[in-house]
């Protein structure tokens, strides 16, 4: 019995001991996640390049991370905000970008598309481009011409095409490219006359750039859409490539571009 006793003992506490474990397991999980769940919603936000509408500064295939603590919070700041059962207007802690920062916002179209552009009009701002040259109230911005940039053309073709380095008003500098020259479909527009609480994004890929210069698709962009700012590139990885194809990496992975700052 005594014997009988014992091993039933040894039982119960071994039972006992994997009970405990995969408490403890669980409870380290839930706190990682609620921890994950914190940083994506308060402070990081990790975000891929899915086009090519930001080229030469940011490629296919880009892994990136937004600040969100940067330009405060709004609705859109919280994971699946398309989804919230409530309305909120406006942001808490609130700060605008700068001029020549790149942002992930909310698509004003839907409310729901995370989409990624170089601010270019403030608040007020009168904005037009006239045979390729970006104009900001009324002043042609300073674009220099550099070598030319490999990339591919409306057929997915190898090609060059020109690259400018352009400097915006308040001296940020940056490289854009116009695949289609100067007489591309958005190189000559109307004025944009900026709405209060609003900015005006465009792609530094000009002529392959689907941005606030199309009033129907994307437009002004409400200052609460904004999510946050690009802060750095985390890893990179060749267009058409696999991330998850480890094997590959040595050949695949843009060794160069990673924790490579975003300007």
């Amino acid at each position: 019995m005594d014997r009988a006793r014992t091993d039933q003992d040894l039982k119960r506490g071994k039972e006992a001991g994997l009970w405990d474990s995969i408490k403890e397991t669980v409870k380290v999980g839930v706190q990682a996640l609620l921890i994950a769940l914190v940083v994506r919603t308060l402070l990081f936000q990790p975000f891929n390049i899915p086009s090519g509408s930001l080229i030469p500064t940011l490629l296919i295939g880009d892994y990136l991370f937004v600040s969100k603590y940067s330009l405060g919070y709004s609705k859109y700041s919280l994971p699946l905000s398309e989804y919230l059962p409530f309305e909120a207007k406006g942001r808490i802690w609130g700060a605008e970008p700068k001029r020549g920062d790149i942002v992930v916002f909310k698509l004003p179209k839907d409310n729901a598309t995370d989409y990624i552009k170089r601010v270019i009009g403030l608040p007020g701002d009168r904005i037009q481009v006239i045979e390729g040259v970006l104009n900001i109230n009324g002043r042609p911005v300073k674009r220099e011409r550099i070598a030319d940039y490999s990339t591919t053309d409306a057929f997915g073709q190898p090609t060059l095409v020109p690259q400018y380095r352009e400097t915006l008003p308040n001296g940020v500098t940056h490289e854009i490219i116009e695949r289609d020259g100067d007489r591309g479909l958005w190189d000559n527009t109307q004025v944009y006359t900026v709405p209060a609480n609003h900015f005006f994004m465009m792609g530094d890929n000009r002529d392959n750039s689907t941005d606030s210069r199309d009033l129907g698709n994307v437009g002004y962009v409400p200052y609460e859409n904004l999510i946050g700012r690009a802060e750095v590139i985390f890893f990179s990885i060749d267009e058409g490539a696999a991330a998850w194809q480890i094997w590959n990496w040595p050949w695949t992975v843009r060794w160069n571009r990673i924790f490579k700052p975003i300007h």
